[in-house]
């Protein structure tokens, strides 16, 4: 039986599609390869994957329902791991009902047609946004998340109870995912720790947004996807998972950090706080280390130079 990965030309969706095939799952794609970073990137992505073994792909986007009924009618599909998503909290705020569109009603037809097909278990990408500013750190699963704080959040919290409306309703097995800043080789380019190692190295100026002392629980994406495949393992009902190094970050830390691994200096540009962003995301994953045996390995100061080195053989390179 096959397991459907949404988004699986992306950053996490390539990583998770290459692990399966190595572990001989059998692993389908799909993604639309939209255009809110440029297509090549994820174009590359896969030309990896396909390095790794054979998988089907399907083209097409999440809110076309004939595409994704005939995903399930080729396929026995045992298990969907749902991580495409319109993704930033800043351009959320200039394109809300796109993001509403995507995010819920392309969750809404895969839900749908995952109670139709029996799927056995639906793993849901959710987000440390969901947490908006909350006050409580560590952030719990069992903490309030009815105060998001950008349209992309609402429509991941929104994700989140479409999921727990099909398991109350039909039983489907589901695992949501909160995801806490994810980072790596292939990370989005529009990400900080991608965007800014893009501009130290060009020469340009990094825009700190504030004073520098905003806080990521920044996680790399091995640990992620440790995670993940331990979801796709473990039998439950419905449940919420905070997937995250348990560890804050500050921006200016970051900073010195990539600075370190590129051996160059920053340029700072100093600009006000953006609307939508959160001041810190600290997650307690101890619900996590509990029931799915998750144990993150990788810290910020091993995980930034595997970073750097990939961008260096392979963005610069291709450029």
């Amino acid at each position: 039986m096959a397991i459907l990965v949404t988004g699986g030309a992306g950053f996490i969706g390539s990583h998770l599609m290459e692990r399966l095939i190595r572990d001989g799952r059998e692993a389908l794609c799909l993604d639309d390869f939209n255009d809110y970073y440029t297509p090549a990137l994820k174009r590359r992505n896969i030309e990896c994957v396909r390095r790794v073994g054979a998988f089907r792909l399907y083209e097409g986007d999440i809110r076309d329902r004939d595409l994704c009924a005939r995903i399930f009618q080729e396929n026995r599909v045992e298990v969907v791991v749902h991580l495409a998503a319109r993704a930033g909290v800043r351009v959320s705020l200039e394109q809300p009902s796109l993001y509403q569109d995507v995010n819920c009603t392309g969750t809404t037809n895969l839900l749908e047609l995952s109670r139709l097909h029996g799927v056995k278990k639906f793993v849901f990408g959710a987000s440390s946004s969901v947490y908006g500013n909350n006050t409580k750190v560590p952030f719990s699963e069992e903490d309030r998340v009815d105060e998001p704080i950008s349209p992309y959040a609402a429509s991941k919290r929104a994700g989140e109870l479409l999921c727990y409306t099909y398991h109350h309703l039909y039983k489907l097995p589901v695992a949501c995912l909160r995801f806490f800043t994810v980072y790596g080789p292939r990370q989005r380019p529009d990400m900080a720790i991608h965007k800014f190692t893009r501009i130290i190295a060009a020469g340009g100026e990094v825009p700190m947004f504030g004073d520098g002392t905003m806080k990521r629980d920044y996680t790399f994406y091995t640990d992620i996807l440790q995670g993940v495949l331990a979801a796709i393992e473990k039998d439950f009902g419905f449940e919420i998972f905070n997937l995250g190094e348990s560890n804050t970050v500050e921006l200016r830390y970051l900073i010195s950090l990539i600075e370190k691994a590129l051996g160059l200096k920053a340029k700072i540009k100093q600009l006000p706080t953006q609307p939508g962003d959160v001041e810190i995301t600290y997650a307690d994953i101890s619900k996590s280390q509990r029931l799915l045996g998750y144990k993150p390995c990788v810290p910020i100061e091993e995980g930034i130079p595997v970073f750097v080195k990939w961008y260096r053989e392979n963005m610069i390179r291709n450029a």
